[in-house]
């Protein structure tokens, strides 16, 4: 519920975006703590029974008011729930970052073997085992316990995930309403739940998806003025999560050290939520290493001191954000990147001049994102993951600019007609809010539904093998080599198999870069130093699999072939086609639906090609 002083300024507003007369009228309550106190009176029982009901309080119901339609945090915080729940189950995996570095590591800790990558060499030490400890403790208890299906645990594993993004966007919901108006916070609402972004970041197994969850919570924290829980989320944020995570905090630091003059507290919970987040961290990473390692300190110097750093892995234009961010937030993403200039107009055009959020001017609590997109724009290696930790602030500036267009066309509504004093901007412009709402609603679903159409089919395909584990042919101890070649970044991962005695094998296939291995068998074997791994990408033979030893193989069937890259689906001596489901092949298909989905259009543009898994026909050592 927002307290008090949030609902003081929300009347205020009210007297900003009436119909001003030539005189204006005075407005009280509008310096500091006298807010509170000149609000309080008039609405005390009010705000009495709206905290019965957990319903934030607000000017709302004041004379010359909209009476506003306000989702209280409770319920909020259930649609979140049950939208990041959604994401669980029908999102995809997107990253083979994600696969690789954290899902195969947290199927090595709970199941006992996996993938490893050259991150988690004690040689390099880039990656923290402390945060997979954090996900992978309660699916570790599970599997001792009952020893279900491995999916189960992978699916348990992306629930919690959601669970703690939902609670996070409460927490922020809740803040929003007080620092920025309800307005902002329902329409912040609307395009959260509906945010293809949120859809795919909110429920992977990525640290920059942990960062957005304790950064953003940590901004609500400091919106509310609770700056030492602010510095303690914000170092979970950056150690345990990802140590450039950071950035988001830097405007909080600014304004205690700037503003506020707070040196004392900032010096003091800066220590000790350093002291409390990293001596474990380096304690337990030490245990795993074999040497004392402090990840994120790695990982910082990788990226940024060393002459190589991530350029190795590809670079990609300004324009690569520009796309994607419109792919995730739709026309939202275009309304906050023009958010400072609407800001300026809403300040020349707009007559009242007050502020119009509770404890910060917008240049600073808003600071955190376009700090952040200032530095990964300029940076050459761009993915779509390193935004992830700023998408709860996209919608949020939508909304800010979305309602900063609401302002302006009142005013200019006003200059033309006769509006008669004391009506609110929200009663003549809500038509705006609900185009903008619909619209990006319209395509946030049209574009779930495409992403799950067009990519899901390799985590599909993986379940049937479920299948052949309850046919006679299945030997529980036989170890089945399931093969993969140029489509080695689509696997979704070992928890997908049914059972512990599958392996994933690599093909050799056109690609020249250092694919993962398995850790050795044993106690330490995440302390074992492997020849094979370096940090240049550079190929090495050991990760490949002799292809006559393979007796599962996954192979997109797109149409194109080479030598290393065959149509093995073609080999009917070898293989039998045990599954086979649709997967797009962007080359062959409209750029704009493929992206999106629109009935009785995108089929007939669009083309498909079979994803399968192959079975081995012919028997091999007896077998």
């Amino acid at each position: 519920m927002a307290p008090p002083s949030a609902r003081a300024r929300y009347i205020a507003n009210k007297a900003d975006n009436q119909i001003l007369s030539k005189k204006p009228p005075k407005r009280p309550g509008l310096n500091g703590n006298n807010k509170a106190k000149e609000a309080a009176p008039a609405g005390k029982k009010k705000d009495k029974d709206a905290k019965k009901r957990n319903i934030p309080t607000s000017g709302g119901q004041e004379r010359g008011m909209p009476n506003p339609i306000m989702p209280s945090v409770q319920t909020a915080f259930k649609t979140f729930v049950s939208a990041r729940l959604c994401s669980a189950i029908w999102a995809y995996i997107a990253d083979c970052d994600e696969t690789f570095n954290y899902w195969e590591p947290l199927h090595y800790i709970i199941n006992g073997h996996g993938l490893q990558t050259w991150e988690y060499s004690p040689q390099f030490g880039l990656r923290s085992y402390t945060y997979l400890l954090l996900q992978g403790v309660p699916g570790y208890f599970y599997q001792k316990l009952f020893n279900p299906s491995p999916i189960l645990i992978f699916y348990m594993v992306r629930c919690m995930l959601g669970f703690g993004c939902a609670v996070m966007e409460r927490y922020m919901y809740k803040s929003i309403c007080q620092e920025f108006g309800i307005h902002i916070g329902r329409l912040w609402l609307i395009f959260q739940l509906f945010s293809v972004g949120m859809f795919v970041s909110s429920t992977a197994l990525l640290p920059s998806s942990f960062s957005m969850y304790f950064g953003c919570a940590a901004l609500a924290a400091w919106w509310q003025q609770n700056y030492c829980f602010a510095i303690f989320l914000t170092a979970i944020s950056a150690l345990l999560g990802w140590p450039f995570a950071a950035l988001i905090g830097i405007p909080l630091v600014l304004e205690m050290l700037l503003r506020q003059r707070d040196w004392k507290t900032f010096v003091q919970w800066t220590l000790i939520s350093g002291a409390t987040v990293a001596i474990p961290m380096i304690a337990i990473d030490t245990s795993y290493f074999g040497k004392l390692t402090f990840a994120p300190l790695n990982i910082v110097w990788y990226n940024v001191f060393t002459s190589h750093g991530p350029n190795i892995f590809g670079t990609e234009p300004l324009s690569y954000y520009i796309i994607n961010g419109f792919l995730n937030f739709n026309i939202i993403w275009l309304l906050a990147l023009q958010l400072p200039i609407m800001l300026v107009m809403d300040y020349l055009i707009v007559p009242a001049k007050s502020k119009s959020t509770l404890n910060f001017p917008h240049y600073i609590s808003l600071a955190p994102l376009y700090l952040w997109l200032l530095v990964f724009f300029a940076q050459p290696h761009k993915e779509e993951r390193f935004l992830f930790p700023v998408y709860p602030l996209i919608s949020l500036c939508g909304a800010i600019t979305v309602d900063v267009y609401q302002r302006i066309f009142f005013r200019f509504k006003s200059l033309v007609f006769k509006i008669k004093a004391g009506v609110h901007y929200l009663d003549h412009s809500m038509f705006i809010a609900i185009l903008v709402m619909v619209t990006s609603t319209l395509l946030g679903l049209s574009r779930v539904f495409a992403l799950y159409r067009n990519y899901h089919a390799p985590m599909d395909l993986m379940l049937e093998l479920n299948q052949f584990k309850a046919t006679p042919q299945y030997d529980p101890d036989v170890i089945y080599n399931v093969c993969i070649g140029k489509d080695w970044h689509r696997y979704p991962g070992s928890f997908f198999f049914p059972a512990k005695n599958f392996r994933l094998r690599f093909l050799k296939s056109e690609f020249r870069g250092m694919l993962p291995a398995y850790y050795d068998e044993g106690q330490n074997a995440t302390k074992v130093v492997q020849p094979y791994f370096n940090d240049l990408n550079q190929e090495n033979e050991h990760m490949y699999f002799d292809y006559d030893r393979c007796d599962f193989l996954v192979d997109f069937d797109e149409g194109k072939y080479t030598a290393l890259e065959p149509n093995y689906s073609k080999r009917s001596k070898d293989w039998s086609v045990m599954k086979s489901l649709p997967f797009l092949i962007p080359e062959k298909s409209h750029k704009v639906l493929r992206a999106f989905y629109v009935p009785f259009l995108t089929d007939n543009h669009i083309q498909y090609g079979d994803f399968n898994l192959l079975k081995r026909k012919t028997k091999r050592n007896g077998r």
